[in-house]
């Protein structure tokens, strides 16, 4: 599996790029699975549903399955959370694994920047931001693409992954 990741500080665009180089992506016929990282206690489950019950019960893994999909649901109760190769290893095999957040691992990434958040960009610093999709211009010393420009983004992360 290919990875490549989009990354950046909060409000940059990360999510909206990211659903929108699936979607892209995806349309050429290459399969994409995406790995996102939550910085704050999340939950896919709701009380009162039997498999929130069985959770709440004291379950290490609780896997809720039909005939559309299934989510895993794994309790970290008393271990540390997972590294990113851990959770990548968890995935089907697929062409590509788009990873949206994850800024301190060591993948190559595009980082999304808007110039409205104030935050400063990462790249300078940061050897494994191959390129930025930013919403105004900048001078660095990698490609710099439009916030907006999904195809030409996509075109430079398949180049790079070699697909």
């Amino acid at each position: 599996m290919r990875i490549y990741g989009v990354t950046g500080w909060k409000n940059a665009g990360k999510t909206g790029l990211m659903e929108r180089l699936v979607t892209e992506i995806t349309g050429r016929g290459i399969t994409v699975s995406t790995v996102k990282h939550a910085h704050h206690t999340f939950d896919v489950d709701h009380p009162g549903k039997d498999s929130h019950r069985h959770r709440v019960a004291g379950a290490t893994e609780v896997l809720l399955a039909s005939r559309n999909r299934f989510a895993l649901m794994h309790e970290l109760r008393d271990e540390d959370e997972p590294t990113l190769a851990a959770l990548l290893a968890k995935l089907m095999p697929v062409d590509l694994v788009l990873v949206e957040g994850y800024k301190r691992d060591q993948h190559p990434k595009v980082e999304a920047f808007r110039a409205e958040t104030g935050n400063d960009l990462i790249a300078p610093g940061d050897p494994t931001i191959r390129a930025v999709a930013s919403d105004t211009p900048l001078d660095l010393d990698r490609p710099v693409f439009d916030l907006n420009d999904t195809t030409e983004i996509a075109d430079f992360i398949l180049s790079e992954v070699g697909l």
